[in-house]
């Protein structure tokens, strides 16, 4: 089942809805329906109405999450292009709620930041009892400067719109095999990142043990599993982003997202 979060030019609210084919059906109003179904407390059978997706806008599917966790230097050719070594254990930081945005963004440029950067990767969303709901398509932006300078990644990593996903959930049920999806990003239309899920040197379980021994993960929580090689950052010489570029990322079975810095 692929879940959405949407708007229409119909309603005064964003809608829950679930995705089959080339429309989309509502089954709750409200920015918080799809976290609802994650916790358990709603259903997805009601049918309120019928959309094309071509008439929709798209927002993140939980517009409201939880913690975002986020883990740094999980492809080993990334670990490469940035000059590190492999790490021991997964590295945890967060990026703040307001960093959420549309999968069709913008994401927004700040006057301060002056090395942007995209990395394409595969998000976990968290269900009842802490288990995997789900997955979605995400860009974990990046002020490489901030990020470089400052001690503490939350300026750099969870500036505002630094984190458009989706472009919608595909719950875990359509997904078996998540540790072996391909994922590519392109950058006006130049393939940047091609890898597949099979490279994470923390796996996906790994990585929710690791992080329940000391948070508890709870319904409408996100993990980015980390990025592969081919950033901004790590070519020579590196290449930014620029107001007016273009980002996509796709994921096999997940769908695409794709956004502008404005």
């Amino acid at each position: 089942m692929k879940l959405a979060t949407f708007r229409t030019a119909s309603f005064d609210q964003p809608l829950g809805g679930v995705v089959e084919g080339e429309h989309v059906r509502v089954f709750a109003e409200g920015a918080d329906a799809v976290r609802d179904v994650l916790a358990g407390t709603r259903g997805t059978d009601a049918n309120l109405g019928r959309f094309a997706l071509a008439e929709v806008t798209l927002l993140a599917p939980v517009p409201h999450p939880g913690t975002i966790f986020a883990i740094g230097l999980n492809y080993a050719d990334h670990i490469a292009e940035m000059g590190h070594e492999p790490p021991q254990w997964p590295t945890v930081f967060v990026k703040v709620t307001s960093s959420v945005a549309p999968p069709g963004g913008p994401i927004v440029k700040p006057e301060v930041v002056q090395r942007l950067d995209y990395e394409g990767e595969l998000m976990v969303v968290i269900g009842a009892g802490g288990q995997v709901a789900g997955y979605c398509v995400a860009d974990d932006v990046t002020g490489r400067d901030l990020q470089k300078r400052e001690p503490q990644w939350v300026r750099g990593k969870g500036a505002d719109t630094f984190c458009p996903f989706g472009p919608w959930l595909t719950t875990a049920d359509e997904v078996p095999e998540p540790g072996k999806l391909e994922l590519r990003t392109w950058v006006n239309g130049e393939l940047r990142q091609h890898s597949n899920t099979s490279n994470l040197v923390f796996g996906i379980g790994a990585l929710t043990a690791f992080i329940s021994e000391t948070c508890t993960l709870r319904p409408g929580d996100l993990i980015l599993t980390g990025t592969p090689g081919g950033v901004g950052q790590g070519m020579d010489p590196p290449r930014y982003l620029q107001s007016g570029d273009t980002i996509r990322i796709e994921i096999d079975s997940l769908g695409a997202i794709e956004h502008q810095v404005a």
